[in-house]
C-alpha cells in the first residue's frame, strides 16, 4: 500500500503558528490488506504556505471544521474491514487498513487501537508508529506521541516524518522550542531537499523570531 499523501492534521495554535503543518500518513484510499504496510509519503504545506487544509483547522482532540461521522463509502468499507480482522484477527495488513481509514475518518482512540493491533503483530514499522502518534497527539497525549516519533526514530534514524512530528509537539503542544529545533535541524541535515526541510526552515525561522507558541 502506497500513502503517497500525509494528511496535514490541526495545528490550533496561536496566530496561525504551525497551523497545518501536523503530519501523519493517512490516505483516503482504499486498503488493500494483501499489500505490505506503507511507505511515509508527502506531507501537504500548511495553510500559511499555500496548502495544507486552510483556515480553521483544529485543535488537537476537536475534529476539523466539517468534519463529522465517515461518508457511506468509507463507513462501508470500515465494515468490511472489522469483518475482516474479526474473521483474522492475526491479518496485519488488514489492522493497518482499518487503523488507516479510522485515521481517515477522524476516530482517533480507534485508529490508535487498531494500529496497536498492527504493532503487536510488526512492531517495528516506523511509519504505522508515526501514524499512531499522530493520532495520540489528537487524543491529546502527548507524551505517547513523542514516545512514538522517538521509537520510529531509532528504528530508522533518516525517517522523516517522524523527526517532523516530534518537532511540531514539541513546540506546539509541549512549548520546548529548543528541543522542535533540535528535531527540525535533523530534518534539514537528513533529507534538505525535501518538503519537510522546506516548512522545517520556516517553522525555526519563526521559533528564531520569537513565534514559538504561547
Amino acid at each position: 500500500m502506497n500513502r503517497n499523501i500525509m494528511f496535514a492534521l490541526a495545528g490550533g495554535l496561536v496566530a496561525g503558528f504551525l497551523a497545518g503543518y501536523f503530519v501523519g500518513a493517512g490516505s483516503a484510499k482504499e486498503t488493500t490488506v494483501t499489500t505490505a504496510a506503507p511507505t511515509a509519503g508527502v506531507v501537504l504545506p500548511a495553510p500559511s504556505l499555500g496548502g495544507g487544509m486552510g483556515a480553521g483547522v483544529a485543535a488537537p482532540g476537536q475534529l476539523p471544521p466539517g468534519m463529522g461521522l465517515p461518508n457511506a463509502e468509507v463507513q462501508a468499507r470500515i465494515i468490511r474491514m472489522e469483518g475482516i480482522v474479526k474473521a483474522e484477527p492475526k491479518n496485519h495488513d488488514a489492522w493497518v487498513g482499518l487503523g488507516n481509514d479510522y485515521f481517515d475518518s477522524h476516530q482517533p482512540q480507534k485508529a490508535v487501537d487498531a494500529y496497536a493491533k498492527a504493532l503487536a503483530l510488526k512492531p517495528d514499522d516506523p511509519d504505522i508508529l508515526t501514524d499512531q502518534g499522530v493520532m495520540y497527539r489528537q487524543l491529546n497525549q502527548f507524551d505517547k506521541a513523542i514516545a512514538n516519533f522517538q521509537k520510529a526514530g531509532k528504528i530508522n534514524p533518516a525517517h522523516v516524518p517522524s523527526l517532523f512530528n516530534l518537532g511540531i509537539v514539541y513546540a506546539g503542544d509541549l512549548h520546548k522550542p529548543d528541543e522542535a529545533a533540535k528535531a527540525w535541524n535533523k530534518v534539514l541535515v537528513i533529507a534538505p531537499n525535501s518538503e519537510q526541510a522546506t516548512q522545517a526552515r520556516q517553522l525555526l525561522a519563526q521559533l528564531n523570531k520569537g513565534g514559538a507558541p504561547r
